[in-house]
C-alpha cells in the first residue's frame, strides 16, 4: 500500500519529477523523460502510434484515439460498442511485450509509426527491451509508467509527446482530483476495519495477485488486506481452495461470470466467509476491465466501484452518473441507460 501522505505531496510535484515543461512553457521542448528516465526525442509531427500492448493502447485511446495505428487484440463487438466505431474496429497488430507477444519488428516498421508506446512497469527489463526495440527500429519508444498513483503524471508526459497538452490535462486533472479524493476517504479507516479481500481470476477462481502485483494494485491502493499478500512470489499465481479457506476472505472481488454464477452454491466454497455472506461482487470489464484486464486506465473507473464495495458508507456517489462521466470523458462516447446497466452487471 502506498504511503498516502507521500503519493497527495507528489501528485502536484509529477511534471517536474518527469521532466516536463512547466505550465507556463509555451515552447515545445525537443525531449521528455519516460516513466524509467529515458530521455525521448519528441518527433517533430506524431500522425501514427503502434500501442506495444494493451494498456499502451488504452492509454493512446483515451487521449489521443486518432493517432492509434490499431489494436494487440482486435476488439470483440461488445467491446467496440463502447469505443468510437472508426477506431475500435481498427485491425489488430499484434504486441511487443507482455504475455504472447504477437509482433516482430518488421512488422512494426511496416506500419511506419512515428512513435511506440509502452506503458505499465517501468523497470530494467521493460526500459532494456525499449532500448533494443528503440535501437534496431530507428523509431522512438517511450515507456510509460502504468501505476495508478502517477496516472496524472503519465498523462502529462504523453500530452508533450504527442503536442495534445491541453486534453491531456484534463484527464490529469480528473486522475489527481480522483486520487485526492479516494486517498481523503479511505485514509480514515483503521487498520482493523480494512476488509480482507481476495481477487478470483479464472472459472475455477483459483488464480490471484499476490503482493505487489499489478492485477490487484486497485485492490491495495484502498487500503484494503490482499489475502495472498503473505504467499511468496510476484504476479499472478495459482492457489488452492484449502489455501483460500486458511485465508477466509470477507469479500472476493472476480472477472470470471462462471465462477461469480457457480462459487455461491458450491459447496466447497461454502466455508469461506464471503460466500457464506454472500459478499461475491462481480467487476464490471466493458469495453475494458475495471480492476486488471488490462492493467492500464480502464482501471481508474474501478477504483469508484471498489471504493463502494469495500467502503460502502464513504463512497455515497451514483454508480450510474459516474460510469456515464467516465465513459464520456475518457472512451469518446455517452452510454445509453440499457449500456450503463450491462457495464454495471458485469455481462458481455
Amino acid at each position: 500500500m502506498p504511503d498516502r501522505r507521500a503519493v497527495l505531496t507528489g501528485l502536484t510535484a509529477l511534471p517536474a519529477a518527469l521532466g516536463l515543461a512547466s505550465p507556463a512553457a509555451t515552447a515545445r521542448t525537443p525531449f521528455v523523460l519516460d516513466g524509467a528516465g529515458r530521455r525521448i526525442t519528441i518527433p517533430a509531427s506524431v500522425r501514427r502510434i503502434f500501442p506495444a500492448g494493451p494498456p499502451a493502447a488504452i492509454l493512446i485511446y483515451t487521449l489521443a484515439p486518432d493517432l492509434l495505428i490499431g489494436w494487440p487484440r482486435a476488439n470483440r463487438p461488445e467491446e467496440r460498442e463502447f469505443l468510437l466505431p472508426e477506431v475500435g474496429s481498427r485491425p489488430e497488430v499484434g504486441r511487443i511485450t507482455g504475455r504472447g507477444n504477437t509482433a516482430n519488428l518488421e512488422l512494426v516498421l511496416a506500419l511506419q509509426p512515428d512513435l511506440i508506446i509502452d506503458a505499465g512497469s517501468v523497470r530494467r527489463p521493460f526500459a532494456e527491451l525499449a532500448d533494443r526495440a528503440q535501437g534496431q527500429t530507428g523509431i522512438p519508444y517511450a515507456l510509460l509508467d502504468g501505476r495508478l498513483d502517477v496516472a496524472a503524471g503519465t498523462y502529462q508526459t504523453l500530452g508533450q509527446l504527442l503536442d495534445r497538452r491541453e486534453r491531456a490535462k484534463v484527464l490529469a486533472d480528473w486522475c489527481d482530483d480522483t486520487m485526492r479524493t479516494l486517498l481523503s476517504r479511505t485514509g480514515t479507516v483503521t487498520p482493523t476495519r480494512r476488509p480482507r479481500v481476495y481477487y478470483a481470476r479464472g472459472p475455477r477462481g483459483l488464480e490471484t495477485g499476490l503482493s505487489g502485483s499489478i492485477n490487484v494494485e486497485a485492490v491495495e491502493f484502498l487500503g484494503a488486506v490482499n489475502v495472498a499478500s503473505g504467499a511468496p512470489g510476484r504476479g499472478l499465481a495459482q492457489v488452492s481452495l484449502e489455501q483460500v479457506l486458511v485465508w477466509n476472505p470477507e469479500i472476493i472481488v472476480t472477472i470470471d461470470q462462471t465462477f461469480a454464477a457457480t462459487v455461491r452454491t458450491d459447496p466447497a466454497w461454502a466455508g469461506v466467509s464471503a460466500v457464506a455472506d454472500g459478499r461475491i461482487h462481480l467487476s464490471p470489464k466493458l469495453p475494458f476491465g475495471w480492476v486488471d484486464f488490462p492493467p492500464s486506465v480502464n482501471r481508474l473507473i474501478g477504483l469508484w466501484w471498489l471504493g463502494k464495495v469495500l467502503y460502502p458508507t464513504l463512497f455515497p456517489e451514483d454508480m450510474r452518473s459516474l460510469t456515464r462521466d467516465f465513459y464520456t470523458l475518457f472512451y469518446h462516447l455517452t452510454p445509453t441507460d440499457q449500456q450503463i446497466d450491462r457495464v454495471l452487471a458485469g455481462r458481455d
